[in-house]
């Protein structure tokens, strides 16, 4: 199932319908040059590519797992089928998470 409930719940607007693009400045507030994970540096208003073309996606340079705003990820809080679970080969600690939050929501 891919229904798209977590969409709207999202702080940082990290969830993306299969097909669309992103950007980092959507739902934050970064501008001007923003440098993602493994160092590539965007300019945070352009379109990225879709992480998926099939199926709603988690931006994982936006992602916070709601550290900060929620006491749970809110994907997982609303998914009528546990569809949001956590990727283990992805583990974060909260004070990574709540940096990352810092650097969105300046």
């Amino acid at each position: 199932m891919n229904c798209g409930a977590c969409e709207p719940e999202c702080p940082n607007n990290a969830i993306y319908e299969g097909g669309m693009d992103w950007a980092i400045n959507d739902g934050t507030t970064v501008t001007g040059t923003y440098s993602l994970e493994g160092e590539r540096k965007v300019d945070a208003e352009d379109r990225q590519e879709p992480v998926s073309d099939d199926f709603y996606y988690i931006v994982p340079d936006k992602c916070t797992e709601c550290v900060g705003f929620h006491e749970e990820p809110q994907c997982a809080a609303v998914c009528p089928v546990d569809c949001c679970v956590p990727d283990p080969e992805r583990e974060e600690s909260e004070e990574q998470l709540l940096a990352r939050k810092s650097r969105l929501h300046l």
